[in-house]
This record gives structure tokens, C-alpha cells and sequence, in this order.
């Protein structure tokens, strides 16, 4: 039986894309949600650095994860990476420790 996985991506938004990273954010989060195996994707922002953003998403399995990371809107998403990102995002997936 497959277990809940939670991925967290740090990102830093290039200085003035905000409002385009904030866009991107709203279409990945919809798109994703309506993925299979989505428990949940959120999108944070400091709101001391408008420019740092966390997303946390939480998954029914490591397969449907692995399922996401094929898709086309994600694909789109990293595109646009170079453009609107002061670099790769940073991911870590995580599981439950107890």
C-alpha cells in the first residue's frame, strides 16, 4: 500500500515577476488539484520578501507524485523557470515519520 508524500518547493521569484510568479502559481495549484492522487497544493509567499515562495503539496502516493511531475502543466511550469525564477526551484519530498 503506497502513503501519503508531501513535496516542498522553495522558490525566489526574479525581481518584478512577482505578479507572473503569483499567476503561474494560481494555474499550477488548479491544474494540479484536479490531478488524481492530489490531496492538497498550497502556495505560500513571505510576507516580509515578496519575492520567496514555498509550495507545499501533499500526495496519495509516491506514484501518483511521479504521475505530476509527467504533466503538461508542470512542463509548462519549468519553462517558464528561467524567466520568471532567480534559479531551479528547490524540492524536497517527504514522507510521514510516523
Amino acid at each position: 500500500m503506497s502513503r501519503r508524500i508531501t513535496a516542498v518547493a522553495v522558490l525566489r521569484a526574479k525581481a518584478g515577476r512577482e505578479a507572473d510568479v503569483r499567476a503561474q502559481a494560481a494555474v499550477m495549484a488548479a491544474a494540479s488539484l484536479a490531478e488524481p492522487g492530489c490531496i492538497s497544493y498550497r502556495n505560500y509567499v513571505d510576507p516580509d520578501d515578496p519575492r520567496s515562495w514555498v509550495v507545499v503539496e501533499e500526495w496519495a502516493s509516491r506514484e501518483a507524485f511521479e504521475k505530476h511531475l509527467t504533466s503538461p502543466h508542470l512542463a509548462r511550469s519549468v519553462e517558464l523557470t528561467s524567466e520568471l525564477l532567480d534559479g531551479p526551484p528547490e524540492l524536497r519530498v517527504l514522507k510521514a515519520a510516523v
